[in-house]
């Protein structure tokens, strides 16, 4: 499985990949939005999953989420928020955009694996 990682930290996108990797994900990476659109766009298959920081230069999260819903090829793709934006009224606003699942920095390595648990997207033992 594959899964992209969007954020303008390197040191996130470094964490983030780190945690998918031990959960044998193919990790890819972007700085922002609109990287990472051009990479899906260059990509033949789609990651399965996208973890995405809202604040960025270029196109934020949210604006990412919205493109990549109203794009038939990213439509199964799997969107995380993965951000500090804490606000209720932000969180409505990413699930509805259509986000599945929403994760508040600063979090735990077990935390982030749980949520994508919840998905379905962890292999059975792979959190140990």
């Amino acid at each position: 499985m594959r899964a992209m990682v969007i954020d303008d930290s390197r040191a996130m996108r470094m964490i983030l990949k780190r945690i998918v990797t031990k959960l044998n994900f193919e990790a890819v990476e972007a700085g922002d939005g609109k990287e990472a659109l051009d990479l899906l766009h260059a990509m033949t298959e789609v990651p399965e999953l996208a973890l995405i920081d809202w604040n960025m230069p270029n196109m934020n999260g949210l604006e990412f989420v919205t493109h990549a819903r109203a794009d038939p090829r990213l439509r199964e793709m799997t969107l995380v928020m993965v951000t500090t934006e804490s606000e209720q009224s932000q969180i409505v606003r990413a699930l509805a955009a259509g986000a599945h699942e929403y994760v508040i920095k600063p979090f735990t390595e077990g935390a982030m694996i749980e949520k994508l648990a919840l998905l379905g997207l962890v292999p059975t033992g792979a959190n140990s």
